[in-house]
């Protein structure tokens, strides 16, 4: 089988005998003859050629045209505008993106590129220098409607030193301007988010502290990130557990998942918490990693919540269309994110600076009145034996050293700290209330003190009571069937389940239940009485407490419409 002729491409030109030459060879070769440098070019383009013969005169202009046209076609096909401008602003090249542009936008660009020639030139005299050779690119930006354009000038200089030309490279920076404006306002928002007055927020209460949070991050949500349908979950170091404390728009059912953060087996949230990478799922249909979320999901983006590089919770988005998210709202999400766990984590450290410091006066006052009262008593007891036939005295005395006693009584009460329900042995036995008779009650507590407490004070309005010892043994009461309980009473913070497990176990028990939460000096770990708040919490009481307060509570619990008399 005889091998293909090699092609080889003689250009005219300046060669006389160009078509003899093509004769000789063409019975060796494949040859093409061109005479102009368009068609030679245009062949080159287009054809693979091994040779090419051409004098030595021809074949410069030949390569530029090569050259120029390989250029054009670059200068063409890139996204951004390419022009050339001369002294008197007129645009004497331009590529095919600047072309596009509207006349307006043209006009304007000429004119920046006259002004950069200005001050290239006044710049290059300015140092005493006749030459422009060394000016920098300038960069310039210019808006038009709604549209944001840079552009970079860079000098052309003549032979004289002077620039005679400006190149100007142009490109629509509207995305990036807009980008970098939404990126500005979730930062101030963020700021907002995270700017806790202490004095303000320290007269409210816990469950008041967590609600105005929750609404400043609601409404950033909606209004700033477009994002209607979300959870934030809190990471509980001891068990591993990402705790909701903040929903919107997503089912209870989807709420209620235990979800932990391990890699696997815990949907997209806990791969997000245990990683600490943003997990974008752009169809739920498709993701292995989706559990379940909101009723007719098609989409979810899930980003860490970083505290000083410590993952302390998720932040997930759910959307009802298919590839709602993309790098964009994922970059927004994390950054909106970093403030929401700086201002969850201010509130936390209130909460604790209170409980501290409330245990630390507490101690303090405890230790500072124990001496006086003692002085006083034996002061009484002194008086006492001076005043032997004075009756009237004594009774004074008497009365005095009373006093003291209640004093004590009400230090040991503080001593107690929030283990304690003040004011529960002044209850009468068989002080029967027929609003309260009969009710079955369940009472949770991992304090020993506080289940007897409870026990016995309800008991004697006639309750029947029934104690758990913590979270688990609360929830597995209630899943008895059938329902065994008129109301509940829970601790909100217990081993194994917390305060708001506990109410929505009371719920799919028996829709409605009435639950009154507890918790000392309003330490609140996992935001349980905002969540269950939202659904219909019953009350919640912060330790100690007086039993007046208890019981009313319990009574309003049970029928919302009661109102205590006035001699209550």
């Amino acid at each position: 089988m005889t091998a293909p002729l090699k092609r080889v491409l003689i250009f005219e030109g300046r060669i006389a005998p160009a078509r003899d030459v093509a004769d000789a060879l063409s019975g060796l070769f494949d040859v093409r003859l061109a005479s102009s440098p368009e068609e030679a070019a245009d062949l080159l383009r287009n054809e693979q050629f091994h040779a090419v013969f051409a004098d030595a005169g021809d074949y410069l202009p030949l390569e530029r045209a090569l050259v120029g046209e390989k250029a054009s076609l670059v200068l063409n096909t890139i996204g951004e505008g390419v022009c050339v401008v001369d002294g008197e602003a007129r645009m004497t090249w331009a590529n095919r993106r600047m072309r596009s542009f509207n006349a307006e936008t043209t006009e304007h660009i000429k004119r920046i590129c006259r002004q950069a020639m200005s001050i290239f030139n006044n710049q290059a005299g300015a140092v005493g220098s006749a030459s422009a050779t060394q000016a920098r690119s300038k960069k310039f930006t210019y808006q038009d409607g709604d549209h944001y354009y840079e552009i970079i000038c860079s000098p052309v200089v003549g032979e004289d030193g002077k620039v005679q030309q400006v190149v100007g490279v142009v490109w629509d920076a509207t995305s990036g301007r807009r980008l970098q404006a939404k990126i500005d306002a979730i930062d101030a928002s963020g700021r907002e988010l995270a700017r806790i007055d202490n004095d303000a927020v320290s007269k409210l209460r816990p469950a008041e502290r967590l609600k105005l949070l929750q609404d400043k991050i609601i409404g950033f949500s909606k209004e700033l990130m477009h994002f209607d349908h979300f959870a934030i979950r809190l990471l509980d170091k001891r068990s591993n557990k990402l705790e909701v404390v903040i929903a919107e728009g997503l089912p209870p059912d989807a709420l209620e998942i235990d979800l932990y953060a391990q890699p696997e087996g815990n949907g997209i949230s806990g791969y997000v918490a245990a990683t600490g990478r943003s997990y974008i799922c752009h169809d739920v249909e498709k993701d292995p990693r989706y559990v379940l979320g909101l009723h007719h999901s098609k989409s979810s983006l899930t980003v860490p919540l970083n505290l000083f590089g410590e993952v302390v919770g998720v932040y997930n988005i759910e959307s009802e269309d298919i590839g709602a998210f993309n790098e964009d709202d994922r970059q927004f999400a994390e950054i909106f994110g970093r403030y929401v766990a700086l201002a969850l984590n201010i509130l936390d450290l209130l909460v604790v600076e209170r409980y501290n410091t409330s245990t630390l006066i507490t101690d303090s006052v405890v230790a500072e009145m124990s001496a006086p009262l003692n002085d006083i008593i034996a002061e009484a007891e002194t008086l006492r034996e001076e005043y032997i036939g004075n009756d009237a005295m004594r009774q004074r005395l008497d009365r005095i050293t009373g006093y003291v006693e209640k004093i004590r009584g009400a230090i040991d009460d503080v001593k107690a700290g929030p283990n304690r329900v003040i004011g529960c042995d002044d209850v009468e036995e068989n002080a029967t209330d027929e609003a309260l008779a009969g009710k079955r009650i369940l009472v949770a507590d991992d304090e020993p003190s506080i289940r007897k407490v409870m026990r016995d004070v309800l008991g004697k309005y006639g309750c029947d009571v029934t104690v758990a010892k913590d979270g688990y043994d609360a929830c597995t009461l209630l899943e008895q069937k059938p329902p065994a309980f008129d109301m509940v009473i829970s601790d909100i913070k217990m081993p194994h389940r917390n305060g708001y497990e506990v109410y929505a176990a009371a719920q799919r028990c028996t829709d409605g239940m009435p639950v009154l939460l507890m918790t000392g000096f309003g330490y609140d770990p996992h935001h349980s009485i905002v969540r269950a708040s939202q659904d219909g919490l019953a009350g919640v009481l912060f330790k100690p407490f007086k039993v007046d307060q208890f019981m009313d509570e319990v009574r309003k619990a049970l029928d919302p419409a009661w109102q205590p008399t006035a001699e209550e």
